[in-house]
């Protein structure tokens, strides 16, 4: 495989509507496979409005194959020392190719550069049944050395997401030391 090339969009980036649409689509089509019967009807993860919020503000790193954007994260300081990713999405004409490893890796790099010695992540699983896509997440980022630090509802942090929830849901909140 190609190592991909990750960098933050410039702020300005947000101005440019078609990647902004290419990266609210490509989040949008990993999260309805990953996120599939925990939502009542249809809910998009982000919106090209969202997106562009993002990117102005710096919290947008993409990954480029040949010059295409094949995955992208999001990436913010939480605290002074604890950085979260989020938003994590790969390109499914790569998946496998090592694209969200080096996503989460450029997360990590960046914040232990910036001083954090924490990185965070948010998971959204049922609580009644076992999903596939948060299954292999779970294991996933537990080979990364994630562990959960956390386990409530999605009613805390996120009170106006649990009305659209189509089933009980634990949110899982997992930390990595950067040290």
């Amino acid at each position: 495989m190609t190592t991909p090339e990750i960098a933050f969009l410039p702020p300005l980036a947000a101005e440019d509507t078609a990647l902004v649409a290419l990266l609210t689509e490509l989040v949008n089509t990993v999260y309805a496979k990953a996120e599939a019967g925990l939502w009542a009807g249809s809910a998009d993860r982000t919106n090209a409005a969202e997106m562009a919020g993002l990117v102005r503000a710096g919290e947008i790193a993409v990954a480029r194959l040949g010059g295409d954007a094949v995955g992208s994260v999001r990436i913010q300081r939480l605290t002074e020392d604890l950085g979260e990713f989020g938003l994590l999405a790969a390109s499914p004409e790569v998946r496998g190719a090592g694209i969200g490893r080096e996503l989460v890796r450029f997360a990590e790099d960046h914040w232990r550069a910036a001083g954090c010695t924490r990185m965070q992540l948010e998971l959204l699983v049922p609580r009644e049944w076992t999903h596939p896509s948060k299954e292999f997440l779970a294991q996933w980022y537990t080979r990364l050395g994630y562990r959960v630090v956390e386990t409530s509802t999605i009613d805390g942090p996120h009170p106006e997401l649990a009305p659209l929830l189509a089933t009980p849901c634990d949110f899982l909140i997992w930390h990595k030391d950067l040290g």
